[in-house]
């Protein structure tokens, strides 16, 4: 059975360089799905109010594309890298900012 992450150092009172990084390992994820959810927020609170459900959609999903181009297309990130969140975020607001301009209205 092998031995999991950190369980030899700690058996011989070694602390594992990467101990602090367990607990953290999803916080740029958890920022940027909150930062979606605020920029969504914010710019339903600015427009009137037209419908929280469709800029959280919007803001999610170029949230996801920002990562996507950021990652997978340009690699100009990884995941253990906070770049990415940056990225999520300007696309967000372009979206955003795409959305309420291009918005039907009726």
């Amino acid at each position: 059975m092998p031995a999991h992450d950190g369980e030899i150092e700690s058996l011989f009172g070694v602390v594992s360089p990467h101990s602090g990084e367990a607990r953290l390992q999803y916080a740029d994820i958890v920022i940027a799905v909150l930062g979606a959810f605020f920029l969504a927020w914010l710019a339903d609170a600015v427009t009137g109010r037209r419908g929280l459900f469709a800029t959280s959609l919007v803001s999610g999903v170029a949230a996801i594309a920002g990562w996507f181009l950021a990652v997978r297309v340009f690699a100009v990130a990884t995941m253990d890298q906070w770049n990415w969140v940056l990225w999520s975020m300007v696309a967000s607001i372009l979206a955003l900012g795409g959305f309420f301009l291009f918005r039907s209205k009726r």
